[in-house]
């Protein structure tokens, strides 16, 4: 048996839930578009960090190699953002990878108020964190440029193994650039992921995880049910108690207590055999 974590169900974690006919289902509210949009800010802002990286690699090879020529390459500016920009895209992937991966393996689960407003924070956090980091990777990129102290030999410069792929100026590195403008539809769609994470916690919180109109048709069968346990209604129900009201059933005359009342036409055991069949000849009898 699977344990439970913090509330959590280990069993539901299935790769059948990875299947589309499950993923893109419309019951549960606003999950789609989650998903869309989760994935849209943690595509983009990985995406970008991979290529900073690479740059800053690239950068970092290349002052290694000058120092060990008695040179000093000045580059901290970019590798400090390319740095930073690592920290941004990994906090937003855990921040709406984790909110992907619960939405799809428990999207009806129940989360206390701190629990809610962690999460409304850490969205928040990730938009000021992308915000800062696209702006500076922007205007270091675009303005700022490495430099080399000193007169460098050009044997030197010319035995530098990166220099086409971390060239002095930041804008002339593709990669570089890449990463910058990146961050911008990234800031955006991780924007649009914190406003849809606190839609989502806020009508989750009052309503439940379920989509509106399934909300609403699991209400109606609620109601059904429990009009259908409530006992026989309308027109059959009606015609019994009237049955009952007028003595009858089916025909029969019954008295208070359901039994058959007599006949008046029943022969008296007191009559003899003469008597019985005479009355029997006439077809009526009066008694006496």
């Amino acid at each position: 048996m699977a344990p439970v974590i913090w509330g959590l169900d280990l069993s539901e974690m299935k790769w059948s839930k990875f299947k589309s006919s499950y993923m893109w289902n419309n019951e549960w509210h606003l999950r789609r578009t989650k998903f869309v949009v989760y994935q849209l800010a943690m595509i983009t802002t990985v995406v970008s960090e991979s290529l900073g990286t690479d740059a800053l690699s690239d950068y970092v090879q290349q002052e290694d190699y000058l120092s060990h020529r008695g040179f000093t390459e000045l580059n901290n500016d970019f590798i400090g953002i390319a740095s930073y920009n690592i920290f941004n895209g990994i906090y937003i992937a855990t921040i709406f990878g984790g909110g992907f991966f619960f939405d799809l393996f428990w999207p009806a689960r129940a989360e206390s108020v701190p629990v809610r407003i962690a999460w409304k924070v850490c969205g928040i956090l990730a938009c000021f964190s992308c915000a800062a980091t696209a702006i500076a990777m922007t205007y270091i990129v675009v303005t700022g440029h490495a430099t080399i102290p000193g007169q460098v030999p050009p044997q030197v410069l010319a035995g530098l193994p990166k220099s086409k792929d971390a060239p002095l100026r930041y804008r002339d590195s593709g990669r570089a650039m890449a990463s910058a403008m990146l961050l911008w539809p990234g800031l955006l769609a991780t924007i649009a992921s914190t406003i849809l994470l606190w839609f989502a916690n806020n009508h989750n919180e009052v309503y439940g995880a379920e989509a509106t109109h399934v909300r609403e048709q699991n209400e109606k069968e609620r109601r059904d049910l429990e009009s259908g346990e409530a006992g026989p209604t309308g027109s059959s129900a009606t015609e019994q108690t009237n049955g009952l009201n007028n003595g009858t059933r089916d025909g029969t005359q019954v008295n208070g207590n359901h039994e058959p009342k007599p006949t008046h036409n029943s022969m008296s055991p007191q009559m003899n055999g003469d008597e019985q069949h005479a009355a029997q000849g006439q077809g009526t009898y009066t008694g006496t």
